[in-house]
């Protein structure tokens, strides 16, 4: 998987878990308009407590929606705020798509901005920065993005949009860059040798997904990359970036005149075709763990199952759920239990991540290598305990609380929202899914949390790998409020 912007002309390989809780912070946390509140002074704050449980009240986003006519879906917001807009172009382009080349997609997607016809990468970087606009692109497992911001006025925003459409739509895929972006690759395999929590990742989702695309590596292996070729890429990109195969999402300092104006530019300037079928459903992995050896004084503790996909009416439910055991920060089922009262974690954390069809649940943590079999036995009957138990009132009443104070936050930026509206129209949700996901979460029981997270999770389903040294292990110490053993202050890899 690659994350790239200008004026950056390398590329730099992400983790796979870092990726996929990236990817589901942004997904998990729908995004909301800019709380509204009366006037207060400059020097106080608004508390949670000052709410007496009521939701901080929203900006309703009016979204809306056309096709061009080459067949790309366009979601648009108009927010006049500031004198710019985010642009952001959405393909089922990702890993997924590769078939029997891993990294092809990631390929095609680095060399977008690398060349297009009269202008080198340092041409199109130099290009985008003296129009004051910013250019960045990313593939990962369902999808690839390319995205534009600009200033809004005229004669800044048509040269930026016309080179933006000729990066996304005509390039010409240098054979030099090709062969510089293949040898960064390969030394980026050659680092993840030495990295516990790389290993770990792509074993568990080789364990987790098995021949599925999402069991295969997003940004390839070291035996696939070489042999890609340029005609592998042309090709590629023809068939994953056409305009049937896209979603654009706009928001910001446009009218809706202008913002069909500028969907039918970047739609034009694409490859013509159809939206590429999604994966089919993964298959139910076996459940079992998995160790690697690796020298180290940590062990990396990664537990895995299949989850949902993102249209499944129970996410809500198991967000919320989720929250409570280990999605949030300090206070969560997991951190109080591992770090808080045993000192046994810097963090653990568990995610889940809906995708195009069913992603993965994880719980992801280090430990002192000693300690690790208690540890994961720990965290194994945490996780049956709160499937057999559920939330306590308490606990969701929180969570409620805390989803209501956070969410109009995500919708505190324009990136923000084109960000959401982009995975609305690659998810195909309805337009109204920040409003009902909202109200979905608030009006949840204790019983209906506790059936979906038991519907769709069970702890003896779970795939697990291990990445540390074989050391003698030595008991859990006792939970305490004042535990004995510190957690260790910095993680290591």
């Amino acid at each position: 998987m690659s994350d790239r912007s200008a004026p950056r002309y390398t590329l730099i390989g992400a983790g796979i878990i870092a990726l996929v809780v990236a990817v589901a912070a942004v997904l998990a946390r729908p995004a909301h308009s800019e709380a509204q509140t009366a006037a207060r002074p400059a020097n106080t704050l608004q508390s949670l407590a000052e709410l007496d449980g009521k939701a901080p009240s929203r900006r309703q986003l009016n979204i809306q929606n056309w096709t061009t006519a080459e067949g790309a879906r366009v979601l648009f917001v108009e927010a006049r705020e500031l004198p710019m807009f985010d642009l952001r172009v959405t393909f089922a382009a990702g890993s997924s798509q590769d078939g029997g080349t891993p990294g092809l997609a990631t390929l095609t997607n680095a060399m977008l901005n690398e060349g297009v016809a009269g202008k080198d990468v340092t041409a199109i970087a130099e290009g985008f920065e003296g129009l004051g606009a910013d250019f960045g692109n990313g593939a990962y497992r369902d999808m690839a993005v390319a995205s534009l911001r600009s200033l809004s006025v005229k004669d800044k925003r048509d040269p930026a949009l016309k080179l933006f459409a000729e990066v996304a739509g005509k390039p010409t895929f240098p054979e030099d860059a090709l062969k510089r972006i293949k040898n960064q690759l390969l030394a980026g395999f050659e680092y993840e040798k030495q990295n516990p929590g790389k290993i770990g990742g792509k074993a568990l989702f080789a364990k987790l997904y098995g021949d599925h695309p999402y069991g295969q590596p997003s940004d390839g292996t070291a035996e696939s990359i070489p042999g890609i070729t340029l005609e592998q890429l042309r090709a590629f990109h023809a068939k994953a970036y056409a305009a049937g195969n896209a979603v654009i999402a706009l928001v910001g300092d446009l009218s809706r005149e202008e913002a069909e104006a500028v969907a039918a530019q970047v739609s034009a300037a694409l490859p013509k075709g159809p939206a590429l079928p999604k994966p089919a459903q993964p298959v139910e992995p076996k459940a079992g763990i998995t160790h690697i050896d690796f020298p180290s004084k940590q062990t990396h503790l990664m537990l895995a199952e299949l989850g949902i996909d993102r249209q499944d009416p129970d996410w809500p439910a198991l967000s919320l759920g989720n929250q409570i055991l280990g999605g949030g920060a300090f206070g969560t089922r997991l951190m109080s239990e591992v770090r808080e009262k045993r000192g046994l974690t810097y963090g653990v954390y568990s995610v889940f991540s809906p995708m195009q069809v069913r992603g993965p649940f994880m719980i992801n943590l280090q430990t002192r290598a000693e300690l690790s079999q208690g540890t994961l036995k720990l965290v194994q009957d945490i996780l049956a305990d709160y499937l057999k138990s559920g939330p306590t009132q308490q606990e969701l009443d929180d969570a409620k609380r805390e989803l209501a104070g956070s969410f109009p936050l995500s919708n505190a930026s324009n990136a923000s929202i084109v960000g959401q509206l982009g995975a609305i129209g690659f998810y195909n949700l309805p337009l109204t899914w920040l409003e009902d996901f909202m109200q979905q979460s608030q009006a949840l029981s204790v019983e209906q949390v506790k059936a979906a997270m038991n519907k769709h999770l069970a702890a003896d389903k779970l795939v697990i790998v291990t990445v540390g040294p074989d050391v003698p292990q030595k008991p859990l110490p006792a939970p305490t409020d004042k535990p004995a053993e510190q957690p260790l202050g910095v993680p290591e890899h």
